[in-house]
Order: structure tokens, then C-alpha cells, then sequence
């Protein structure tokens, strides 16, 4: 076997690199008239301002965790401070996309006025430097701490990985955070200025004469830049973290189980652990020039057929490297891997393919719940409820199938030798390796589908950038003709945002698997058992069961404070436009400017309140059980492991439901103002902003941080299994 693991820090500078070139093509561009400038500051110094006050509560609550962990876990302190490196990079991945998108919003305002494919590439290039800047950090942070601790400090592969799974939840810890406080920034903006401006007041979205515009534009970025870049940072860590702990378990099957003629070398063996890695590090040259193709060479083309095309050519590369990376690291069996990977590829399209079914104005979807908004917001929210509930059937279809055929593969892929196979099968031990082979076929899938992450998280960021660059035209009173190329921009990016909330809960869904395999490996380590006795989960016993139903409590408790902070601080917001309005009649008459600043001291204040809670439960509730039932001489980490399994099944429903009925419930508002139904300004029109006012927290706050809050429940349990273990 050919030793390529060098392509793994190769990759990740490569990316950083090319962000950094992406930079620099998008900030060489004009920034546009004087007045645009004015709008284009007002966003970006309402965003950093928030970013700041927010970074400043994760970074406090992290510190005293990581003392904690530092305290508590082994290897003491390495993991409390890999716990502590991980947020900070998660951290970073969120201020990196925030800090281009507010300057890449204003440019491609200013490019629109010359072209759309200007604008588009300019768009897509501010957006993918989050895009390849994330999965860059995610890459080299992963393998950095694994290479200190086991090349630096000398650390066991197994002690590495210990101190390695506290980085994955630093990030998932930052992420939980960063997702949440901007999701009820965001949406609290969003529902104030729906409501009363296009509502009460009869005015057009993003009219400057709306006090809470501001305000919706900067949350715009904090939701889906910097939450959506640390949630897919965490995402890839956690992920990439959880399939080497698998691969832990080959690396001692081939280094002590088999017969000692046939065992591997070390350096041999670490093929295992180091797979994911290399599968992530090709991922980012199949999603480098998958980024560069994308451009539209006609002016009456639809824009989404140019990304579109980039994501394609990113596909059918990842597709090729996939192919080399396990040729030259997965033996001779290497074809099932392969086919493994093809399956994680495919499921990431056609989980693309499926969201856009029901969030795009062309199919039956949202048409069915813009039809039912002719008699009024009741039959509206009926029917959207009843649209998202059906949305969770197809993607769970596809994921089953994944699952089942990743899994058979991994199998498959065992080895069949009758000197290996045969003394196992004689100690019962086959089985369960046949079992690790499985799950490892899971968690190639599971990286075959994140081999596109970084063109996917640049098609997230690109939709907030088209968004604030139309609100920009809006804004500063540009042509008419210029406000429909942006318009076209931003229904492209609302389709791509909803398309990424889909593949990242997907890409949940199929990783949960292989999580819940890394939970049980490190139970068998902690508790000397079996790998046989550790992967088993009897729900029938009371101890057991209860674990269950307490995770799936856990999401619907958390979904509802998400909600709710939502509708409080839009609350506030609401009144606030009212109050203006009323106050200052010039505000309308336009001979006077509304007080955006209050408005964003409203948001800012509202989401920094509301998003402590929620974001501790996850860590809090599982610790808090699992202790107290160790304590109680119960099944500890078989209580623990229902609690995760559980929660998670319940997450990935109910984060499916919010995020794709939410994204048909605001698609069907803009099918409607795009002349349907009698247009804007409606009875239709205004039945349907109320359905987008009741879906906006549950596909951009609720639905997005449970895809967190899934993975968090995930590497809780890695790090703390220890105190599980009774004795």
C-alpha cells in the first residue's frame, strides 16, 4: 500500500490558499455609489458589533468548561484544552465567512449594475471563501491535534484520539451557540420587519423607510454565515473524528487479533485511521474546481443552472479521487469502500434533488400551500404543517437505503480468509468485527458525502450575500432592471440555503450511525468489555428505555426555547416598528430616517439572552443522567447510548420537518409575489407572510440548530463516557 496521507496537510493549505485567492478576487472589485457604501457599512458594523458581544459569551462559558473537562477527563488536561482549540477554531470557521460575506454583499451589488454573471461569480466566490476556508481549518485542526499528541507527545493512537474527540466537541459546543444566538437574531429581524412593513405598513421588503431592514440584513449573515460556517465546521470534525475511532477498532484488528503471521505494522494499520482524512482532504481539490466553473454565459439563463454545473463537476471528481484514495489505502477488498463512497456521493444528490421538490415554487408543494393562502392564514398554516410533516418520507427513504447498502458493503469487505475467519468464528468474535467492518462502510459513506462540503457550504453563503446585495439595490434607489437581476440572485439563494440545511441534516443522519458505533468502541475501551457485549442496546430494559425517551424529550424541549426566544424578541421588535412609525410620521413621508441602530440593539440583545439555555441543555441533560444513573447502579452507558440514539432519530425528524417545511412556507409567499394568486399586497399575499412569519424560526433557528445539537449529543457522550462507567 502506497503511503499518501501527506495529501492530507497538502489539501488543507491548498485550501486556505485558494480562500485566500478568492479574497482577493472578490475584494479587487468596486464598491459601487456613495449610498451604497453608506447601507454596505451599516450591515457590516451591525454584524461585527454582534459577532463580537457573542464571541465574547462563547469564549466565557468555554474557558470554564474546558477547565472542567481539563479536570475531570483523561488524558488530563489534553482533552479540556483540544476541547478549547476546537471552539476557537469553530469560532474562527463562523467570523471567517462573516468577514468576507459583509464585504462580498456590497461588490456584488455594485456588479449586478454591469452584469448578472458578474454578479453571480462574484456572489459564489465571497461565498466559497467560507466554504474552502471551513473545511480547510476543519482538515487541519483534526489532523494537527492527532499528530501533536501521537507524534509530538508520544500518545498511544487510542490516547490520541481520546484527546482528539475534545476538539470535535469544543467545536460542536461553538457551533450549538454560533447557529443558535444568530438563528433568533435573524428571525426576530425577519418576522418585526415582515409583519409591520409589508403587513401594517404596505411597504416592499427591504424598503429603507422599514426600521428593522437594517437589522434583517445583518441577521441575515450572523444566521447563515457564521452560524451555518461553524455548524459545518463542527459537522466535519465531529464526523471525521468519529470514523477514525472507528477505524481504531481495524487498527487493533489487524495489529493483535489476527494471527500473528498476518498482522500489520503500525504505520500499516493506521490506513484506518487516517482514511477519513485523506477522503476530506480530496474533497477539497474536487470542490476547488467544481467553484471555478461556476459562471453563466448567457444573460437569460437561470443562475441556478451555473452552480448547478460547478456542483456536477465537483461530484464527478470526488467520485475520481475516491476512487484513488482507497485503491491505494483500503486493500484488496478496496471496491466495496469505493461503492461505499459512491453511495454517500449519490445520497448527497439526490437529498438536493428531494429539498428542492418541496422548496421550490415549481413543484406541487409550494404551490399547494400558495393555493391555500387564498382563504386566509389558517388554511396556509394547515397546509404547510401538513407539507412538512410529509417532507420527512423521502429524505428517511433515501437515508434508509444508504445506510442499509453502505453497511452491507462494509461487510462485504471484511476479510475471508479461513486462517483469519476461522479461530474467530471459534470465539464467537466474528460477528462483531463483521459488525466494526460495517460500520466503517457507514462512515465511508458518510465521507463520500461530505467529499462536497466545501461547494455546499459556499452555495449556504452565497444566499445571504444575494440576499443583502439586493436589499443593498433596494436601498440606495437603484434601476428598476438592476433590482431584478439581484431579485433572480436571491430566489436562486434561497433555494441553495434550503438545499444546505437538507444535505447537512443528511449528511446528520448518516453519520449518526457511525457516531453511535464510536460511542460503543469507547465504551468497550473505558469498560474492558467486549466490542460484542458494548454494541448491543436493550431497549426493554427500564433503565434503558428511559434514556430513550429523555433524548427525545430533549429535542422538543430545545426546539421549543429556540421558538420561543424567536417570538420574544420579535415581540419587541415589532413593537419598536410600530413605535416609530407612529412617532415620526416623516419616516413614511420620507423626509426623515428611521433609528436602525435600535432595532439591531433589539436583536443583538434578544438572541445574546435567549441562546445560553437551549445551548447548555445538551450538555448538561446527558452528563447530568448519565452520572446520576451510574451513581444509581444502573446500566450507565447503555442508558447514555438510548439517550443518543433516540434523540438523534427524533432530531433528524424534527429538523427535517422544520427546515424543509419552513423553506415551502417562504417560497410559497415569494410564488406569490411573483404575480400568483393576485400578487403582493393581497389577501393571498398577506395570508402567506403570516405562514412565512411561523416557518422563518422553525427553518432558520430551531431546524438548523438541531442539525447541532444532534452532533453535540454525539461527542458529549464521547468525551464523558468515562464518568459513566460504574466504579
Amino acid at each position: 500500500m502506497v503511503d499518501i496521507t501527506l495529501v492530507i496537510p497538502i489539501a488543507g493549505f491548498v485550501g486556505l490558499a485558494f480562500a485566500g485567492y478568492l479574497t482577493w478576487y472578490v475584494f479587487r472589485k468596486d464598491l459601487g455609489t456613495p449610498e451604497m457604501q453608506e447601507i454596505g457599512d451599516a450591515i457590516r458594523q451591525g454584524a461585527m458589533a454582534y459577532m463580537k458581544r457573542q464571541y465574547t459569551t462563547i469564549i466565557l462559558i468555554s474557558v470554564i468548561l474546558a477547565v472542567l473537562i481539563a479536570a475531570l477527563i483523561d488524558p488530563k488536561p489534553w482533552v479540556g484544552l483540544s476541547f478549547f482549540v476546537g471552539a476557537g477554531a469553530s469560532a474562527l470557521s463562523g467570523y471567517i465567512g462573516m468577514y468576507v460575506s459583509v464585504r462580498s454583499n456590497i461588490r456584488t451589488a455594485a456588479a449586478a449594475r454591469r452584469s448578472l454573471n458578474e454578479a453571480l461569480v462574484t456572489s459564489f466566490r465571497g461565498g466559497a471563501v467560507s466554504g474552502m476556508g471551513v473545511v480547510s481549518l476543519s482538515l487541519l485542526g483534526v489532523a494537527g491535534i492527532y499528530f501533536i499528541f501521537s507524534n509530538g507527545m508520544g500518545f498511544e493512537p487510542t490516547e490520541s484520539l481520546d484527546a482528539a474527540i475534545g476538539f470535535a466537541f469544543g467545536a460542536s459546543f461553538a457551533a450549538l451557540f454560533a447557529q443558535l444566538g444568530g438563528g433568533i437574531y435573524t428571525k426576530a429581524a425577519d418576522v418585526g420587519a415582515d409583519l409591520v412593513g409589508k403587513i401594517e405598513a404596505g411597504i416592499p421588503e427591504d424598503d429603507p423607510r422599514n426600521p428593522a431592514v437594517i437589522a434583517d440584513l445583518v441577521g441575515d449573515n450572523v444566521g447563515d454565515c457564521a452560524g451555518r460556517g461553524a455548524d459545518l465546521f463542527e459537522s466535519t470534525a465531529a464526523e471525521n473524528i468519529g470514523a477514525m475511532v472507528l477505524g481504531l477498532s481495524l487498527f487493533k484488528f489487524w495489529t493483535d487479533i489476527v494471527p500473528a503471521s498476518m498482522q500489520w505494522t503500525d504505520a500499516e494499520a493506521l490506513v484506518w485511521v487516517f482514511f477519513p482524512l485523506v477522503a476530506r482532504s480530496f474533497g477539497i481539490f474536487a470542490s476547488l474546481a467544481g467553484v471555478l466553473v461556476v459562471r453563466l454565459p448567457k444573460e437569460e439563463k437561470d443562475p441556478m443552472s451555473g452552480i448547478n454545473m460547478g456542483y456536477y463537476v465537483t461530484c464527478i471528481l470526488a467520485a475520481i479521487f475516491f476512487y484513488v484514495a482507497t485503491y491505494y489505502m483500503m486493500g484488496d477488498n478496496y471496491l466495496y469502500f469505493f461503492g461505499a463512497g459512491l453511495i454517500g456521493i449519490a445520497l448527497s444528490v439526490v437529498i438536493v434533488y428531494i429539498t428542492q421538490y418541496y422548496t421550490s415554487g415549481s413543484w406541487r408543494p409550494v404551490r399547494e400551500i400558495a393555493q391555500a393562502s387564498t382563504t386566509g392564514p389558517a388554511t396556509n398554516i394547515i397546509t404547510g404543517l401538513s407539507i412538512a410533516m410529509e417532507t420527512t418520507a423521502l429524505p428517511v427513504i433515501a437515508i434508509i437505503f444508504a445506510l442499509l447498502g453502505a453497511f452491507a458493503l462494509g461487510t462485504m469487505a471484511a476479510p475471508d480468509d479461513p486462517a483469519i475467519v476461522d479461530p474467530l468464528v471459534a470465539s464467537g468474535e466474528w460477528d462483531t468485527y463483521k459488525l466494526i467492518y460495517g460500520f466503517y462502510g457507514t462512515a465511508v459513506a458518510t465521507m463520500g458525502m461530505l467529499a462536497t462540503c466545501a461547494f455546499i457550504l459556499a452555495t449556504d453563503t452565497f444566499g445571504p450575500i444575494t440576499d443583502n446585495a439586493g436589499g443593498i439595490i433596494e436601498m440606495s434607489k437603484q434601476p428598476e432592471d438592476i433590482r431584478r437581476r439581484t431579485d433572480r440572485l436571491d430566489a436562486c439563494g434561497n433555494t441553495t440555503k434550503a438545499l444546505t440545511k437538507g444535505y447537512a441534516m443528511a449528511s446528520a443522519a448518516l453519520a449518526a450511525f457511525l457516531l453511535f458505533g464510536a460511542y460503543f468502541e469507547r465504551v468497550a475501551a473505558k469498560t474492558g468489555d467486549t466490542l460484542a457485549k458494548s454494541f448491543s442496546v436493550d431497549i426493554a430494559q427500564p433503565d434503558v428505555f428511559v434514556g430513550g425517551l429523555l433524548g427525545a424529550m430533549l429535542v422538543f424541549l430545545f426546539a421549543s426555547l429556540a421558538i420561543r426566544a424567536v417570538g420574544k424578541a420579535a415581540y419587541a421588535m415589532i413593537n419598536e416598528v410600530r413605535r416609530q412609525f407612529k412617532a415620526d410620521p416623516g419616516i413614511m413621508a420620507n423626509t426623515s430616517k428611521p433609528d436602525y441602530a435600535k432595532c439591531v440593539d433589539i436583536a443583538t440583545k434578544g438572541a445574546l439572552k435567549a441562546m445560553v439555555l437551549p445551548a447548555l441543555l445538551p450538555v448538561l441533560v446527558p452528563i447530568t443522567f448519565g452520572v446520576l444513573m451510574n451513581y444509581a447502579g444502573y446500566d450507565a452507558p447503555q442508558a447514555v447510548g438510548a439517550l443518543l440514539m433516540v434523540g438523534t432519530i427524533a432530531g433528524i425528524m424534527v429538523a427535517n420537518m422544520f427546515n424543509n417545511g419552513g423553506g415551502a412556507w417562504d417560497n410559497a409567499k415569494k410564488y406569490i409575489e411573483a404575480g400568483k394568486y393576485g400578487g403582493k399586497r393581497s389577501p393571498a399575499h398577506a395570508a402567506a407572510v403570516v405562514g412565512d412569519t411561523v416557518g422563518d424560526p422553525l427553518k432558520d433557528t430551531a431546524g438548523p440548530s438541531i442539525h447541532v445539537l444532534v452532533k453535540l449529543l454525539a461527542t458529549v457522550t464521547l468525551v464523558f463516557v468515562g464518568l459513566f462507567v460504574a466504579g
